[in-house]
C-alpha cells in the first residue's frame, strides 16, 4: 500500500499549485491582519506549509462575527440546525481521502488509522446533529408547582463560545469540542491546534460549503498562548472551553473568564472514546417560565 502522505508530482512542464491556508472569520477566508504566518511541520519533522498566525485583532474580529450571527443561528429551528450539521458531515465524508492525508501528515498515523480518525469525526458530527432537536426534551420539562401557575423550563444557548481546541487531536478533537457547542445553538470561535492546524483550516472549507451561516463558526490558527487569553478576557464572550489547554495553564485563563462570569468548561478526555451529552449541557442556560393558569 502506498504511503497516504505521498503527494503526486505535477505533470512535467507545470508547477505545482501550493495551497494557501487562511483564517475563517465571518464566513470568509481572510489573511491575518498582522500579515504573520508560521511554519507547520509534520509528525516526521518535515515542513508542510505556512499557516496564518492570527493576531489579537483577528480574535476580536471573530468575536464580533460570532455575536452578529448569534441571533440567526440560535433562532433557527433545532431541526434545521441538525440538518446543517448533518450537511457538514456529508461534506467531510466526501473529502475523506484528503483529510486522511492531512491527519496522517499532522499526527504521524498510517493510512488506515488516519481514515478511522476521519470516519470517527464524521460519525461525531452525525451524533451531535441528531441531538439538536432532542436537547429541549432531555434538559427541559414542565415543573410541578403549588399555585395557579404553569411552570416550565427550556434550555437556551449560552451565546458566543470560545474554544481552545485539543493540541494533539488535530481533527477529531476539533470536531468533538466544536460540534456540541454549535448543536446547542451557540456561535463559536475556535483556536485550532497550534502545532497541527492544517486539518482545522481545511475543515473551515467544509463549513463554508455546508450551509453554516456566516459567523456561526469561526476558525483561527496561530499561537494558543496569544489568542486564548484575549478570548478568555473578552467581555462579549459568554462561555469558554479550555479542554485544549494543559491543566496547569488554566488557572489564569479561568481568572480572566471570571471578569464577566463566563461559563467555563475544561475536560481532560480521550476524544477517541464515545461522546456523551455532557458537552451539550455545558453551554446551555435553563430558562424557567411562569404562566398563570386560566388566563
Amino acid at each position: 500500500m502506498s504511503d497516504p502522505r505521498a503527494v503526486a508530482s505535477p505533470a512535467p512542464g507545470r508547477a505545482e499549485v501550493n495551497k494557501t491556508y487562511k483564517l475563517f472569520v465571518g464566513g470568509a477566508f481572510v489573511r491575518s491582519e498582522s500579515g504573520r504566518s508560521y511554519l507547520v511541520r509534520g509528525a516526521d519533522g518535515g515542513a508542510l506549509a505556512h499557516a496564518p498566525a492570527a493576531s489579537r485583532k483577528d480574535a476580536r474580529d471573530a468575536v464580533v462575527a460570532a455575536r452578529a450571527a448569534l441571533g440567526g443561528w440560535s433562532g433557527t429551528t433545532a431541526y434545521n440546525r441538525g440538518q446543517v450539521l448533518y450537511r457538514v458531515a456529508e461534506m467531510l465524508e466526501a473529502r475523506r481521502a484528503q483529510f486522511a492525508e492531512e491527519v496522517s501528515a499532522a499526527e504521524g498515523l498510517g493510512g488506515r488509522a488516519a481514515r478511522r480518525v476521519v470516519d470517527a469525526s464524521v460519525d461525531r458530527l452525525v451524533w451531535y446533529a441528531g441531538w439538536c432537536d432532542k436537547i429541549a426534551q432531555v434538559l427541559g420539562g414542565a415543573n410541578p408547582v403549588a399555585g395557579p401557575y404553569f411552570n416550565f423550563s427550556v434550555p437556551e444557548p449560552s451565546g458566543v463560545v470560545a474554544i481552545a481546541a485539543p493540541q494533539e487531536s488535530s481533527l477529531l478533537g476539533l470536531v468533538s469540542v466544536l460540534s456540541p457547542a454549535a448543536a446547542a445553538g451557540n456561535t463559536v470561535v475556535v483556536v485550532a491546534s497550534e502545532p497541527r492546524p492544517l486539518p482545522a483550516a481545511s475543515f473551515a472549507e467544509v463549513l463554508a460549503t455546508a450551509d453554516v451561516p456566516p459567523g456561526a463558526v469561526n476558525v483561527l490558527t496561530g499561537r494558543t498562548a496569544e489568542l486564548v487569553p484575549v478570548l478568555a478576557a473578552h467581555m462579549d464572550v459568554d462561555a469558554l472551553d479550555l479542554s485544549g489547554i494543559a491543566p496547569g495553564d488554566r488557572g489564569e485563563l479561568e481568572r480572566l473568564a471570571a471578569g464577566n462570569l463566563k461559563r467555563t468548561l475544561a475536560l481532560d478526555e480521550d476524544f477517541a472514546s464515545d461522546p456523551t451529552p455532557q458537552r451539550l449541557r455545558a453551554f446551555v442556560e435553563i430558562k424557567t417560565v411562569w404562566h398563570p393558569v386560566g388566563t
